[in-house]
């Protein structure tokens, strides 16, 4: 049974930096594209990032350029670099394969107050 456990949220002020990490069990993320979502309050779910099984990288415009994903095929670990975080950042964020095909995890969140 797969399994994701995202941890390293937390609360920053506007301009600083987080590191998400997503641990899987059940499932070998190197062979998926794998994604970063995120939920506001009262929104859908969105997805803000993804990185291919060949390491392309993909961002939504509302991150490009502050973002990073990236994947640790040995630990089998799904991270995102958070850099310049704004308000409206603050979600909760989740990791699965692109598409969201696997049960998702409780996710971890992000605060960022002005």
């Amino acid at each position: 049974q797969v399994q994701l456990v995202e941890s390293g949220g937390g609360s920053v002020q506007s301009g600083e930096s987080l590191r998400l990490s997503c641990a899987g069990s059940g499932i070998t993320f190197a062979i998926y594209t794998m994604g970063w979502f995120r939920q506001a309050p009262r929104k859908q779910r969105e997805l803000v990032a993804r990185i291919t099984s060949s390491g392309n990288t993909i961002y939504a415009d509302s991150v490009k350029g502050r973002f990073t994903i990236s994947r640790d095929n040995a630990k089998n670990t799904l991270y995102l670099q958070m850099n310049s975080l704004k308000p409206e950042d603050t979600a909760v964020y989740y990791c699965n394969r692109y598409g969201g095909w696997e049960p998702w995890g409780q996710g971890t969140q992000v605060t960022v107050s002005w």
